[in-house]
Parts: C-alpha cells; structure tokens; sequence
C-alpha cells in the first residue's frame, strides 16, 4: 500500500500536470539529488522565525500569494527598486505590509551555503508558505518545486492584479478567474485570514460604513480604527484564534464578523455562502481544498527550464 506521503506527492503532480503546462516540469522530488537537505534547512529557519514571532507565519503565507497573483510565481516579489527598476514592494497593496523579507534571505544564505546556485527563491517562498501554515496548526502538502526566478518585477502590474481590501464578490471571483482559481480555490485561500493582521486603513471603511456587520464587532473595531485620522492600529483578521490556522475565520464570516469588506463578501447572501458555511463546520474539508488550491496557486505562471535564472540575492537579479 502507498504511503501517506507518496498519496500526496502523487495528488500534488496530478494538479500541476491539471493546472498548465509548464507546471508538468514541477516535482516535489526536483532537488532530490541536487539539494536533498532543502526542506529540512526551509523548516528549520521558518520554526524559528515563527516561535519567534506567530505572526510571521502569516507573513511568510501572504508573500507567497501577493508573488504568484502577479506574474506568476517567480520571486519577482522579493526584488529591491533599482535605478532602472520600480519594483512590486511598494505597490499599493504591499508597501508598508508586505514583511517577511528576512526570513527568506536567511533560508537562502543557509541554501546557498549546502547548494550554491541551485535553487530559486521562487522555490524557498513556495516552500516557507507551506511550512508557515503547518507550523501555525494547519495541514502540510507536496509543494511541486523546479521554479525559476524572474530577472525584474513590476509595481504596475502588482497594482493592477492584487485584490484590495474593499474589493466585492464578482472582483474576487474575476480576479482569481483570470489566474485560473475558481471559487472553491478563492474561499479555500481566503481561508489564510485565519492568522494575522490588518491595518486601520483596510478595515475603517467596513466596520464605520457597510451594513453587513455585527454592531458590536464594529463598535469593537471602531475604538482602535476612528472614522477618520491617519492610524496605524492593526487588529487580528481573526479575533478568536489569530495564530492558530483553524474555521474560525469562516465562523466569525458567517456571525458578520469579518474584518475586511472583501473577507465579509464570501458570507453576504453571494455564490460562496455554501462554501463557507461547509468550512466552518468542517476542517477537514477546508484544509483539503487549501491544499489543493494552494498547489493551483503555486502552478501560475512558473518560470522553468531555461527561463528567468536561479537567484544568488533573492533580492536582485544576478
């Protein structure tokens, strides 16, 4: 009988091979002879990182997601502006939000140190992520590996493919149309809201002006986020267990508690209601389809072959 483990690497590749073509030249077995110790360094620099600081788990998570909705998933995130260059750290979206920066230079310099110029920080991102959500509670997968990285990114098109905080039901689900998620895999992933944060000025709109929200939840929120006034006050996206990848999420969306208006759209009378009513109630279901939309998410767009290069900085092209 096959092992657990070999169940889901042989799920993973099925879902690349599903999801596009160039995803048939991902494998989660890509470094096996070429760094074998990789998983094992990811892991390690991220469990401190987290025991560290929970919260960078969900740092870690979030800048695997704004890499891959922009471009695809090339690591072109995690480059510096240079003079002929504006970069996607400052885009609306990201600057001043986006973190975790550190932690994926420090699993390189540890990669480069046992496999100099073999693997991509495309690859480290999409691993850190997997084991980010693990270390926070959630479920583990196969992540398909053989990315390779951009040689320049874009703040244009950052700006123009992540999704704002005020975003309605029919943007997400054309925003994630257009990266070949549906809406199973737009609920799934919204389901990361489970763990961390989110400033004052993504959530002032929703808790002082929609309709669709627990009085008291807002009146909450509202003492930490006034209607007006630059604040930087940041508040759990998940009140009940912000460091733990659980439901609770989907439970508070379903009480009005959401705290984002684009969180509260997936449970507002719309087409994910069904959905999120299923993952409140059953965490086995939901860690199945963030599994599995996580690898979709994974497969947008990779840069393989002799594409893009294998960065010695993740945060400059060689």
């Amino acid at each position: 009988m096959a092992s657990s483990f070999s169940k889901c690497v042989l799920a993973a590749v099925a879902l690349c091979l599903l999801a596009c073509g160039a995803c048939s030249q991902l494998s989660p077995a890509f470094y096996a002879a070429t760094c074998p110790n990789l998983q094992s360094i990811v892991r390690s620099v991220v469990s401190q990182a987290v025991a560290q600081e929970p919260r960078m788990g969900a740092s870690l998570l979030r800048l695997f997601f704004h890499d891959c909705f922009v471009n695809g998933c090339d690591a072109s995130v995690l480059l510096d502006d240079t003079p002929t260059m504006t970069g996607e750290k400052n885009a609306a979206g990201n600057m001043n939000s986006l973190r975790g920066y550190e932690v994926i230079d420090a699993i390189k310099s540890r990669v480069e140190a046992a496999c100099p110029l073999v693997v991509s920080c495309a690859d480290i991102l999409a691993l850190a992520s997997r084991d980010s959500v693990n270390l926070l509670g959630g479920p583990t997968w196969a992540v398909p590996l053989g990315r390779r990285d951009a040689r320049t990114a874009s703040m244009a098109a950052a700006n123009a493919n992540l999704p704002p905080a005020n975003a309605g039901i029919n943007d997400l689900i054309a925003r994630f149309a257009a990266k070949g998620l549906g809406l199973k895999d737009l609920t799934a992933l919204s389901g990361a809201h489970t763990v961390g944060v989110a400033r004052c000025s993504s959530f002032r709109q929703h808790v002082h002006n929609d309709g669709n929200v627990d009085p008291a939840f807002a009146k909450f929120r509202q003492r930490i986020c006034p209607a007006s006034g630059s604040v930087n006050t940041l508040a759990a996206l998940d009140a009940t267990s912000p460091n733990r990848f659980d439901v609770s999420y989907f439970r508070d969306l379903m009480a009005r508690r959401g705290l984002l208006h684009s969180d509260q759209e997936l449970f507002n009378g719309g087409p994910a209601d069904d959905l999120v009513r299923l993952y409140s109630s059953n965490g086995n279901a939901f860690n199945r389809d963030f599994e599995a939309a996580m690898v979709k998410m994974g497969n947008i767009s990779p840069l393989t072959g002799s594409a893009g290069e294998i960065r010695l900085n993740c945060r400059r092209a060689n």
